[in-house]
């Protein structure tokens, strides 16, 4: 069932337009970004880019953008209703290293440039369970095949969920596409790795008592 468009959210949205790229473009969106972004244009400067595939509300953007103010952060995320609160939020803390592209990750080669990319976040991406969904997963060789042409040679994938079989059918893909697996887990919160920023996804699952798995992929 298709969301409900929220109220006043073209407006909403316009008033997000300085932390907004703008729409990746695709079939439906064919107006949107008619080049790469210019990512030292947008920010300023040539710190370290890094980007979250399905930003949801924001929570992990905006606070990982705060803790490392020397790294840019684009946040992707293709449900409007969702991403407009995550943008209200990064201008109420006005971060200057905070942006958003609305869109589907599978046209991100349209938008992000070869190799401008040095780590991307999966947290809790849908697991699309159904075997005949798999190539939606965000850690399909498809995905995965465009992730390798935007991340820098030392780049590196993080990914976070609280879905067992999605977690293995990411690390065996992972493994096909030759990525390096490093700080595997399969109870973050009982292991030795630090930094993590819990989302609101992650509140949830921890409340309910479930183990998050964690693993980083390593382009070299």
């Amino acid at each position: 069932m298709r969301m409900r468009k929220k109220k006043h959210l073209d407006e909403r949205l316009g008033a997000c337009g300085s932390v907004c790229l703008g729409w990746i473009p695709d079939a439906v969106h064919d107006n949107g970004l008619a080049s790469p972004v210019d990512v030292r244009s947008v920010f300023g400067n040539d710190n370290p880019l890094h980007l979250e595939i399905g930003c949801g509300k924001g929570k992990f953007a905006n606070t990982i953008a705060e803790r490392e103010p020397d790294v840019n952060f684009i946040a992707v995320e293709q449900t409007v209703n969702v991403i407009v609160s995550a943008m209200e939020q990064t201008r109420g803390l006005e971060l200057p290293n905070l942006r958003y592209l609305m869109g589907k990750a599978e046209y991100l080669l349209k938008v992000i440039p070869p190799k401008s990319v040095s780590r991307i976040y999966l947290n809790f991406s849908c697991p699309f369970p159904k075997n005949s969904y798999a190539k939606h997963r965000l850690t399909h060789e498809r995905f995965l095949s465009i992730y390798k042409e935007i991340l820098t040679d030392d780049g590196v994938i993080v990914q976070k969920t609280d879905n067992q079989k999605f977690f293995e059918f990411s690390l065996n893909s992972y493994s096909d596409a030759g990525l390096r697996l490093h700080n595997i887990t399969f109870d973050l919160h009982n292991s030795d790795i630090t930094g993590n920023i819990i989302t609101e996804y992650e509140q949830r699952f921890l409340s309910q008592g479930l183990p998050i798995y964690y693993t980083e992929a390593l382009k070299r």
